[in-house]
């Protein structure tokens, strides 16, 4: 819990300029404890489908402090976001007339895709031309107008370039674009930046200078609400870097076998938990907490595999760590983000159960799933 409200600080306070405002794009961990916290922080709240809105409702979240960048948004989402009096964040032209004709009068906000992207994978770049997301930069003069012909105002204007970005000069550069972009909007509130804060997973990866980015972006915003006369509120919306580092996976080693080439450690967990180093073959820190003995005549090279039938269940290969048995507890690290969030019940293995630490206490804010969880739903 206390790494939570320091990040949430910490990207709230990297910023010298006044008027902000931190969303937390909660797509990265929904569970109700994990936004109540940040509930209590002051923190907003940026959600993608009409589920996670309906989960920072559930909390106490206003929709007046939740922006709605849904994807590919059908009428049933729109109604639902527009009811729960959430401000839309329209990716497409097709959308924001839908909304404006819908809803006349209303005030949107616009995702601008500004030919950008960057992040540590290409499924999680989310600008340029080999992105879906946002409408593109050289379009945004018929959004003003589609809006316009409705009567609604857009009073925001979005990005968002990627995910887990640790280059503060990078990122700051970024959003000279948007900045451009956001002169031709004379109704506009607030300027949302996006996220895409991103951790050290790596050992050797050096941590995201906050302090350098926050003072480049703020630099920046104070110049351009200058030339506007007027002072635009700057939003900005962590979701990994909230969240990711107060999460650990714990997994029990089951099995241990070797071949001619490779050691396998099997463990009671597999990719359904934990999907990102088989997704994205992302590195996660793995600790052997029954056996912290670091010397060198203690470490032995191993793979680290899961419990899901497929060949591509591997949270590690050729891992260096402190000789392991079986019955050893194996903590995964860095797992608060996309980590349920992003599971399943494939191969019908029932999802985790989650537990939070507050200070000393342990407090358990999701059940465990039994065999008659994976088919309450099934209709016979």
């Amino acid at each position: 819990q206390m790494c939570i409200r320091d990040r949430y600080q910490s990207a709230l306070n990297c910023f010298p300029y006044q008027k902000k405002r931190v969303l937390y794009a909660c797509k990265a961990n929904t569970n109700l404890a994990i936004l109540k916290i940040l509930l209590s922080e002051g923190c907003s709240i940026d959600a993608v489908s009409p589920g996670e809105v309906y989960a920072a409702l559930k909390v106490g979240f206003k929709g007046e402090n939740i922006l709605y960048t849904g994807d590919n948004m059908s009428d049933e989402d729109i109604n639902f976001a527009v009811q729960s009096g959430c401000i839309l964040n329209c990716g497409a032209l097709s959308t924001l007339e839908k909304v404006c004709k819908r809803y006349p009068d209303t005030q949107v906000c616009i995702r601008v895709n500004p030919d950008v992207g960057d992040g540590h994978h290409n499924h999680v770049i989310t600008g340029g031309v080999k992105s879906k997301f946002g409408i593109f930069q050289s379009d945004t003069t018929k959004a003003l107008e589609i809006a316009q012909q409705y009567g609604a105002k857009i009073v925001g204007i979005h990005q968002h370039i990627g995910s887990n970005i640790l280059d503060a000069e990078k990122y700051a550069q970024s959003i000279g674009n948007i900045l451009s972009a956001a002169k031709e909007f004379p109704d506009l509130k607030f300027i949302d930046i996006g996220g895409g804060f991103g951790i050290p997973y790596k050992p050797n990866e050096t941590r995201l200078n906050l302090e350098e980015l926050g003072r480049k972006v703020s630099n920046t915003f104070e110049e351009f609400s200058s030339q506007q006369g007027r002072e635009i509120e700057l939003w900005v919306e962590p979701g990994r870097f909230l969240v990711a580092e107060s999460g650990v996976l714990l997994a029990t080693v089951t099995c241990i076998k070797s071949n001619p080439e490779y050691k396998y450690v099997g463990i009671d967990s597999g990719f359904n938990h934990l999907v990102r180093p088989t997704m994205y073959g992302c590195y996660h820190e793995i600790i052997n907490t029954s056996n912290r003995d670091k010397s060198e005549a203690n470490q032995e090279k191993v793979t680290i595999v899961g419990n899901i039938c497929e060949s591509g269940d591997v949270f590690a290969r050729d891992r260096v760590l402190p000789k392991i048995l079986e019955g050893d507890v194996l903590a995964i690290m860095h797992a608060g983000a996309y980590g349920f969030s992003m599971s399943s019940t494939y191969n019908l293995r029932p999802q985790t159960a989650e537990v939070l630490l507050t200070n000393s206490e342990n407090r358990l804010i999701r059940k465990r799933q039994t065999f008659e969880d994976l088919l309450k739903d099934v209709v016979e």
